[in-house]
């Protein structure tokens, strides 16, 4: 037979410790106060990430609408079968470049 206050007293240890486990989340969690630096160093680095991506993107897209078969820049398609396909004039001379 149990005493009369221990039943009482197990629930508020339970409830001490339940606390202070969602109280060390909060502060050594992943997403708690001691990672908040980290994520907030990762989140600067993604949106670095993101604007480059988005100007690649734009760069790819304008490039695209460049070669649109209906209305193709003549430059860019002359650049591109030069390039692709190493063809050029009779009266152009190529100068190679070594990389260094």
């Amino acid at each position: 037979m149990r005493k009369p206050g221990t039943e009482s007293r197990l629930k508020r240890v339970v409830a001490l410790i339940a606390l202070l486990l969602i109280a060390g989340f909060a502060v050594a969690g992943p997403t708690g106060l001691l990672a908040w630096s980290e994520n907030s160093a990762a989140l600067k680095a993604r949106k670095a990430e993101v604007a480059e991506l988005t100007a690649k993107r734009d760069g790819l897209r304008n490039r695209v609408m460049l070669l649109d078969p209906d209305a193709a820049d003549p430059d860019l398609a002359s650049e591109l079968v030069r390039d692709q396909l190493g063809v050029m004039r009779e009266d152009e001379v190529v100068i190679t470049l070594e990389d260094e």
